[in-house]
């Protein structure tokens, strides 16, 4: 899973490396920058998800700097969340004014708490990325490169490359996080060994048919309530009926069903 990746603009170095270890203990990639100037540059330069900006730094105060972020190319995409002790309403009001995503006061979190906050403003920023791909039917920026632990895991059991190249793509570009498996055998060691929201499996696959991974997966606590989507190649109406009885979400023809179809009943069935 990629991490997320916070710019983290304290000049204190103290307070710094407090923040930056707990961070990176829950998992977050961190940058420090400890002069405005460093700031603005890895703003452009580093491709993160978020940055947390002290107000008061040397030569250039967090208003400016954000000012000047916000003015780049690679600026403009950043989330920045100013985190200071300077929290009247002015300052709130003019921080997000100048394009910042939110505020955190300092002295009202402990590092652990501000790390949750973190995790939270992260989880949100994915939610809304992901529903305006879906409502623009575009690409989330990120989708590709990174999964911040909001999207949702969905692992494939499918040996044909066209199936694999042709639903991933769609769902990959729907904000989803896919593992693919192409055997039978190697999908249910996965489905155990990792956790996933949901699982395709296709009925026909070598070293184990559809059939038998699903009848597998319902016997594991750690499987058993992941919803399951099948696609066959051909109807026959007494496995469709041999699978629901298994508590299958759907049964989809793969010849039959569009990437965007899949996608949707995929949503469907994740409830989001």
């Amino acid at each position: 899973m990629g991490m997320a990746k916070i710019i983290l603009v304290e000049d204190d170095p103290m307070i710094s490396e407090i923040y930056q270890k707990k961070m990176e203990e829950a998992g977050f990639e961190v940058k420090p920058a400890i002069t405005s100037k460093q700031a603005i540059e890895m703003a452009e330069r580093e491709n993160a998800d978020l940055m947390l900006l002290d107000l008061i730094l040397p030569q250039m105060n967090g208003f400016e700097v954000l000012e000047k972020i916000k003015s780049t190319e690679g600026g403009k995409k950043l989330k920045v969340i100013i985190f200071s002790n300077l929290s009247s309403k002015e300052e709130r009001d003019k921080a997000l004014q100048l394009g910042a995503s939110g505020f955190i006061t300092k002295s009202e979190y402990t590092p652990s708490q501000l790390v949750e906050e973190v995790k939270r403003f992260i989880n949100q920023y994915n939610e809304q990325q992901k529903n305006e791909a879906r409502l623009n039917g575009q690409k989330t920026a990120d989708s590709k490169s990174t999964n911040i632990s909001g999207k949702k895991r969905i692992l494939m059991i499918e040996d044909e490359e066209i199936f694999i190249d042709m639903f991933g793509e769609k769902l990959r570009q729907d904000g989803y996080d896919l593992t693919f498996a192409k055997n039978g055998a190697w999908g249910v060691k996965e489905a155990l060994k990792n956790s996933f929201d949901l699982f395709i499996i296709d009925m026909i696959m070598p070293a184990m048919t559809g059939e038998e991974i699903v009848s597998k997966l319902k016997l594991e606590d750690k499987t058993k309530n992941i919803p399951i989507i099948m696609l066959s190649a051909s109807v026959d109406d007494s496995v469709i009926k041999k699978m629901e009885e298994l508590g299958i979400q759907g049964f989809y023809i793969k010849t039959q069903i569009t990437p965007a179809e899949l996608s949707r009943k995929v949503s469907e069935a994740l409830g989001v």
